[in-house]
C-alpha cells in the first residue's frame, strides 16, 4: 500500500470526551471515528487491525476443530422468550419492532440461535462433538459507553459454542478451546494471564478470563509469583487464618464514640489496630409467591475484619443468600433498634441470621458498633459475649500478601483489561430450549454447552492500553495495521530517492511483508511523527546523504534512535526481526 492512495487521518488534539489512552491515541491516529453514543466507524487503518485479529482468531479456531458461520444480528423475540432472557434480561438488550409489530432484539450474544440451530441439525450421538462459532457484530445498549471501544455500545466479538454428549465430553471441548485460547493470546504478542473466573449461578469450576495485562484495567487479577495459581478478585479464595482462636484476653467494654461511625474513624478515636475491629454488612432475602410479590424476608448479618471490603460474589453464593439485596432502613431498625455506623452482633433487638468471614471467626477482643448511636463496644469475644457465628464462610476481596490457595506463596495484584472468556454452560440452554439428541441407547439426552467469546474490537483498544509512549501507539507486530513503514526523504527533489524506495517496497511485497510507502512528500518531522503515532513497529528512512553511503536507517518503533544498515542488507535486517 501506498499513502497516497490510503486514508490517513491523524490529529494533533483527542476529543474532549477521550478518557483513556486508547481512546485518545484510536482517535488521533484515525482508528476509529465516533458516530454517536458507544458507536464508531472502524475507519481503513484501524480496520486492518481489527482483520488481522480476526485472522488469527480464525485460524486457530478452525486448527481446533471448530467451524464457522454466521448468525444474524437481528434475531426473534421467540428464541429468547424460550429461555426467558427475553423479560430477564434489562436495558442493555435492544429491544424492536417490525413493520408488523413482530419483537425482535438487536444480539449482545447468540445462545439461543445457535441453540436453535443445533436442536435442528443435531439427532444423534454420532453427531457430537460440535463447536460452532462466529466473527460477528454485537450490540449492548450500554447505560454509560465510555473509554471508546473498551465499552461501546456496539462492537465485535467472536463467539464459539461446543455441543457434546455428557459433562466429561464437555470438559475436552472446553480444555480444546482454553488451549487455543492461550495460542490465540501468545500470537498476539501482548502480555497476558488466563485467570480462574467465576462460574456464576451454573456453577462448577470451568470458566477462565483472558486478561490483558495493563495499568489501566478496569479489572483486578489476583495471582501468585510462586506458581501458576491465578483468578479474578471475584473468584480469588481468601484463606483463614492460622488457628486456633486466641483466648479472650479483655473484658467487654461499652466506649464512647462520638460521631465516629467508619472502622477507621473508631480506630483512630481508640488507637487500637484497625485489624482488631468489626464491619457489619446488614442484608436480606426475600421468598417470593408465583405472582412474584415478597410473601416473607430474611434478615442477615455478614461480619467482615474493619479494613476488608465484601465481595458480593461470595456472599451470594452462601447457601440462602443467592439474589441478596441490601436492607432497608426499617429492617435494620427493626433489627438493631439503630442507625448504620454503630451495629454491631451484640444484644440484638431481634434474631437475625449471622454470617462471619473466616477471618472474623478466628478474632478475639475486636471491637464493633453497640447498636447505640456514639457508642462502640471493645473487648469482644465469640462464644463469651455472643453465640458462635451460623455460617462461617470466606467473604471478602483478597489483598496483597494473602496466602496463595494452593499453598506456594502470597498472592499479588495487578490490573488486567478482560478480552476473552471460556465458559462451561451445562444444560441450561439446551434444557430451556429442549434441544436433545438420542444416545448410544436411543433415549433423549440434553446437549451439554460451552460458550467461548474474544472481544475483537475490544482488543486492540487493550493492546494500546498496554503499549504505548508519549508519542503514540507501540503496536505488536502481529496486529499492527502495517508492520513497516518506508520513509523517503523528499522523493520529489533526489530522483534517487524515490527510486530506492520503490525497489524496496517492491522488495519487501515480495518478501510476504506488509509495508506502506509513504509517498506524500511530508516534510520529515510530520511524516515521522504521523507514523508514530499511528504506532507502525518497523520504520526504514531512506535520505539523499545516506543512499550515498549505501546505507538506510532503520529503527524499531521502541528504539530511541536510528541504526544505519546497508542498502543490500535492510529486507534480511527486517525479516530477521519479523521472525523473532
Amino acid at each position: 500500500m501506498k499513502a497516497s492512495q490510503f486514508l490517513i487521518s491523524t490529529l494533533k488534539e483527542a476529543p474532549a470526551d477521550a478518557e483513556v489512552v486508547s481512546h485518545k491515541l484510536m482517535t488521533r491516529a484515525g482508528l476509529i471515528k465516533k458516530l454517536g453514543a458507544g458507536i464508531y466507524n472502524y475507519m481503513p487503518m484501524g480496520l486492518r487491525v481489527i482483520r488481522k485479529v480476526e485472522a488469527i482468531v480464525r485460524e486457530e479456531m478452525n486448527r481446533a476443530g471448530a467451524v464457522e458461520l454466521t448468525m444474524p444480528v437481528v434475531q426473534p423475540a421467540e428464541l429468547w422468550q424460550e429461555t426467558g432472557r427475553f423479560e430477564a434480561m434489562g436495558p442493555e438488550l435492544l429491544r424492536i419492532k417490525d413493520r408488523h409489530e413482530r419483537d425482535y432484539v438487536v444480539q449482545p450474544t447468540s445462545e439461543e440461535v445457535v441453540t436453535d440451530i443445533a436442536r435442528q441439525e443435531i439427532k444423534s450421538y454420532k453427531q457430537l462433538p460440535k463447536n460452532l462459532y462466529q466473527i460477528q457484530t454485537k450490540f449492548r445498549d450500554e447505560r454509560r459507553p465510555r473509554f471508546g471501544l473498551m465499552r461501546g455500545r456496539e462492537f465485535i466479538m467472536k463467539d464459539a459454542y461446543s455441543f457434546d454428549r455428557d459433562q466429561d465430553a464437555a470438559k475436552v471441548s472446553y480444555q480444546i478451546m482454553a488451549k487455543a485460547y492461550r495460542r490465540i493470546f501468545d500470537r498476539f504478542g501482548l502480555v497476558y494471564r488466563a485467570v480462574a473466573a467465576d462460574s456464576g449461578a451454573i456453577g462448577g469450576d470451568l470458566s477462565e478470563e483472558f486478561q490483558v495485562i495493563a495499568a489501566t484495567g478496569e479489572d483486578a487479577i489476583v495471582y501468585c509469583p510462586q506458581s501458576e495459581y491465578a483468578a479474578n478478585m471475584e473468584k480469588a479464595e481468601a484463606l483463614a487464618p492460622a488457628g486456633p482462636r486466641p483466648a479472650p484476653a479483655q473484658t467487654l467494654a461499652k466506649v464512647a464514640t462520638p460521631g465516629m461511625s467508619t472502622c477507621v474513624d473508631v480506630a483512630n478515636y481508640l488507637k487500637l489496630p484497625i485489624e482488631n475491629s468489626l464491619k457489619s454488612l446488614v442484608v436480606a432475602t426475600d421468598t417470593r409467591d408465583e405472582k412474584g410479590e415478597i410473601v416473607k424476608s430474611q434478615v442477615w448479618l455478614l461480619l467482615i475484619r474493619g479494613d476488608r471490603s465484601m465481595n458480593e460474589i461470595k456472599v451470594g453464593k452462601v447457601p440462602g443468600l443467592a439474589g441478596f439485596r441490601f436492607a432497608t432502613l426499617a429492617e435494620i431498625d427493626e433489627h438493631f433498634g439503630c442507625e448504620p455506623g454503630y451495629l454491631g452482633p451484640v444484644g440484638l433487638k431481634k434474631p437475625l441470621r449471622v454470617v462471619a468471614d473466616r477471618e472474623v471467626a478466628l478474632m478475639s477482643d475486636w471491637i464493633c458498633g453497640a447498636n447505640e448511636v456514639d457508642y462502640h463496644l471493645s473487648g469482644v469475644n465469640w462464644g463469651r459475649d455472643l453465640p458462635e457465628p451460623d455460617v462461617v464462610v470466606d467473604l471478602r476481596n483478597v489483598v496483597e500478601g494473602d496466602l496463595s490457595p494452593d499453598g506456594k506463596g502470597t498472592l499479588a495484584i495487578e490490573r488486567g483489561i478482560e478480552v476473552g472468556h471460556v465458559f462451561y454452560l451445562g444444560t441450561k440452554y439446551s434444557r430451556a430450549m429442549n434441544a436433545t439428541f438420542l444416545d448410544v441407547n436411543g433415549k433423549p439426552q440434553f446437549m451439554e454447552m460451552g460458550c467461548y467469546g474474544i472481544g475483537i474490537t475490544r482488543l486492540p483498544a487493550a493492546a494500546i492500553e498496554q503499549n504505548h509512549d508519549e508519542r503514540g501507539i507501540i503496536w505488536p507486530d502481529a496486529i499492527a495495521p502495517f508492520t513497516v513503514v518506508l520513509c523517503p526523504i523528499s522523493p520529489d527533489r533526489f530522483p534517487d530517492v524515490k527510486a530506492a524506495a520503490d525497489t524496496l517496497y517492491e522488495e519487501l511485497l515480495a518478501a510476504g511483508v506488509d509495508v506502506i510507502l509513504d509517498d506524500r512528500n511530508e516534510r520529515p518531522g510530520a511524516m515521522f511523527a504521523d507514523w508514530e503515532l499511528i504506532g507502525v513497529p518497523h520504520r526504514v528512512t531512506l535520505g539523499d546523504r545516506g543512499l550515498k553511503e549505501g546505507v538506510v536507517e532503520y529503527q524499531h518503533r521502541r528504539d530511541k534512535a536510528a541504526t544505519n544498515v546497508a542498502v543490500a542488507e535492510i529486507v534480511e535486517l527486517i525479516r530477521s526481526r519479523l521472525k523473532a
